[in-house]
């Protein structure tokens, strides 16, 4: 017993030392990951989006559904807004030739708007199709600076109009930074160019309109420099936590493997398979107890593989071990689903059998004597006949001592080892109860 305790425990300090060295080997391997986590997720000062191409990709990806969504309805909106203001033309112009133009650039960049939402609602993406999110832009800046020649005398109506136009493209239609701004400065740009030479402004004019283009820009440049960082930011916070939730399921899995390679070396015998000592005597307990509960009988058998030790001297241990997992072997294949077989200690077997009385206990434990000495053996110990001797106790529905069944079923198998071995022997008490 001692030897066996000596070796179960050797054997839990070394699975458990190898499972550790795995465990920390994963562990400091995650975390180096994660320390390099910072500029993977970095955020360009100036651009807004990810320094790293394929995180960026990654975010666009992320974002299609929903940029084709909103995308899709401010177009409409901002549509809708645009083709609305031909009431107002046709009140500064009347039915005159430059309001049917004005009409029908109106009509022709609405209609390209309608289907513009439709194609970047159902295909639209950042990540492949950034000049289809750009088209709509710079459609609309252009019907913006083509109302100029059409209607001069209401400019400053327009410029207040350019403002808004150009607050919409940063922060009202979904869209990248640099997209945007390129959109902006064109609609800045050409408006401003226009302005001068349709509408005969004056220098200071100018330079106020100017200054009033660059300061809208730069507010909306900022403003959505900030919105794009931020979204980055989130997106790359959220990587972060499903990296380490990741790394943790990693963690929490090989602490689960370790725990059931410890509770495998703490209930089963390395050589054998079979229920350790220990582990036996927690589930015998219990079927003994049901047993009485149900007032059924229930058997115990001790056996042990006679002159083993000679078997160990003549081969060697290694064949001693291999005699061992044979006869646990034997055990398995006769004996039914419902016994508990455990290794008891050496070449010492027990096996607890419920609902088992005198007869049937009789009756398996010569079968198992026989289906042992039938084993085949190797060439090499083919002299040898192998043999078990088997010692038998019989519980009452009163008794729920196991150790007092272990010692009568020990003593049993003391008296067919002093009788010439190879035998079965029953300690008949509560064989009445059964």
């Amino acid at each position: 017993m001692t030897i066996l305790s000596f070796l179960l425990s050797r054997q839990l300090s070394r699975n458990f030392a190898d499972q550790n060295y795995k465990y920390n080997d994963v562990y400091h391997r995650e975390h180096g990951a994660l320390s390099s986590l910072n500029t993977k997720y970095a955020v360009h000062w100036l651009t807004g989006q990810f320094c790293e191409h394929r995180m960026e990709s990654m975010f666009r990806r992320s974002m299609k559904a929903r940029v084709r969504f909103e995308s899709r309805l401010s177009l409409i909106l901002v549509a809708l807004i645009f083709g609305m203001f031909a009431i107002t033309d046709y009140h500064l112009l009347g039915l005159t030739k430059e309001y049917y133009l004005l009409v029908t650039m109106r009509i022709v960049v609405v209609s390209l708007c309608f289907l513009l939402a439709l194609i970047i609602g159902r295909y639209g993406n950042y990540f492949s199709k950034k000049w289809l999110h750009a088209l709509p832009l710079w459609i609309l800046a252009t019907g913006i600076i083509l109302i100029v020649p059409l209607r001069p005398e209401s400019l400053t109506t327009q410029i207040t109009a350019v403002v808004v136009a150009t607050m919409a493209f940063f922060l009202l239609i979904p869209n990248l930074l640099t997209v945007v701004t390129f959109a902006s400065l064109y609609l800045s740009v050409g408006f401003l160019a226009a302005a001068v030479l349709f509408a005969d402004l004056s220098p200071v004019v100018t330079l106020r309109l100017a200054l009033l283009l660059v300061m809208t820009n730069i507010v909306g440049f900022c403003a959505l420099l900030r919105l794009e960082n931020l979204q980055r930011k989130q997106f790359g916070l959220l990587q972060k936590e499903r990296n380490q939730n990741r790394h943790l399921l990693k963690e929490i899995a090989l602490r689960k493997d370790l725990e059931a390679q410890l509770r495998m070396v703490a209930e089963r015998d390395e050589l054998t398979g079979l229920d350790s000592r220990s582990h036996f005597m927690k589930r015998a307990k219990a079927l003994l107890q049901r047993s009485r509960l149900e007032k059924k009988p229930f058997s115990l058998f001790m056996i042990d593989v006679d002159h083993f030790k000679k078997i160990n001297d003549t081969w060697g241990h290694t064949h001693g071990d291999w005699v061992l997992t044979k006869i646990a072997e034997a055990c398995a294949q006769t004996l039914r689903p419902t016994d508990v077989i455990g290794r008891f200690g050496g070449e010492e077997f027990i096996v607890a059998l419920p609902d088992t009385g005198p007869d049937n206990a009789q009756t398996v434990a010569e079968r198992l004597k026989k289906k042992v000495a039938e084993l085949p053996l190797k060439e090499e110990m083919s002299e040898m006949r192998l043999s078990v001797t088997i010692g038998i106790a019989l519980a009452s529905t009163e008794d729920a001592d196991l150790d007092s069944l272990i010692t009568r079923a020990d003593h049993s198998l003391y008296v067919g080892k002093r009788d010439g071995r190879n035998r079965v022997v029953m300690n008949r008490e509560g064989a009445e109860e059964g």
